[in-house]
């Protein structure tokens, strides 16, 4: 097992942010990892596991061991003429498993087409889009934990999911490595075209009975016409998560700002985040390499050379002036480190 020393993280987070690791290890195999989980260098060190670096912020250099995940694999666990249930290795890229799944005709993830990251962060954050969680189509998952190096299943009852929470994110926080995730898609899809965007979208291509692939184009191009390509701009995608009010919290927010906008949810209003933001002020503003994204409130960017730290202080000035202005305090989704 090769461990790499001051290795640079540029190109291993989408913000495009300079930042070293101490000490660098690709995992590629199960195996491989519990040897690694057995050794001095990791029981020394703190650790992060990085996957596409699509949800992370770096304020600093990391001091410890990062653990770049490239397990690999799609396997077919078993099927029928109604179903199919895969196992996908965690550090499969999610847009990319999404097409294989579309192109069989497999249905359950097409409206999730284009989110970032690997697999096995998907579960982690209980990854959605336009109506669909990843907890929709969750099985199981495999994970190795820290402690003893002990490979483990969890089931979607133990996971917890809620918006884009789980276990890993509270209570089994930094304790597991997540190796493969088992899902269950439908050979007898039905389309969730519930969103009004992904609607229009397809009455404006005169598609009328779409299938799985269509939603899925619809998706991408929804998501490209309105969020910025990392490759082009540095980001995390969507930098705060949208926040659940109470409906009289709700209501007493309209009388003041009768635009505002809110989706009644079980545990009362959800009030897009990027909606708050775009009339706070702040979407389309620079602060030097950094800003706010000018089509998407949402969307935190690195314009070059921007730094972590600066990106994080942009948070903060956007919380505060949130909280003020709305009396919401809002959830930062991207992690920082």
């Amino acid at each position: 097992m090769d461990i790499a020393e001051n290795v640079s993280l540029k190109d291993m987070n989408t913000f495009g942010i300079e930042s070293t690791a101490r000490y660098l290890v690709r995992i590629s195999d199960v195996d491989q990892l519990i040897e690694l989980t057995k050794s001095d260098i990791f029981r020394n060190h703190k650790h992060l596991v990085l996957g596409g670096g699509s949800n992370v912020l770096f304020t600093k250099d990391y001091s410890g061991l990062v653990i770049k995940n490239q397990i690999k694999g799609i396997e077919i666990v078993s099927e029928d003429e109604h179903e199919v249930v895969i196992k996908v290795g965690a550090g499969e890229n999610w847009h990319q498993f999404v097409l294989y799944a579309v192109e069989k005709g497999w249905g359950g993830i097409e409206n999730m087409s284009l989110i970032p990251g690997t697999v096995g962060a998907a579960p982690m954050q209980n990854i959605g889009a336009y109506g669909v969680e990843i907890k929709d189509v969750f099985v199981q998952l495999e994970a190795v934990a820290y402690e003893n190096g002990e490979l483990v299943t969890f089931n979607q009852k133990e996971c917890d999911f809620g918006y884009r929470h789980s276990i890993f994110k509270s209570s089994h926080k930094n304790q597991y490595f997540i190796t493969s995730v088992t899902l269950q898609l439908s050979k007898e899809p039905v389309v969730n075209t519930s969103y009004g965007v992904i609607r229009q979208t397809l009455e404006e291509k005169g598609i009328v009975e779409p299938t799985i692939k269509d939603v899925s184009d619809a998706v991408i191009a929804i998501r490209q016409g309105k969020l910025p390509d990392p490759a082009q701009i540095g980001n995390a995608g969507s930098f705060f998560k949208n926040p659940t009010i109470s409906t009289a919290q709700f209501e007493l927010l309209k009388s003041n700002h009768p635009k505002i906008v809110g989706y009644p949810n079980e545990q009362g209003v959800k009030v897009p985040a990027g909606w708050l933001i775009e009339h706070a002020g702040w979407k389309g503003k620079t602060f030097g390499d950094i800003g706010v994204h000018r089509n998407q409130a949402l969307v935190l960017v690195n314009y070059g050379n921007g730094v972590g730290a600066d990106l994080w202080q942009l948070s903060e000035d956007i919380k505060q002036s949130i909280s003020e202005k709305y009396g919401i305090d809002l959830e930062r989704e991207v992690n920082i480190v």
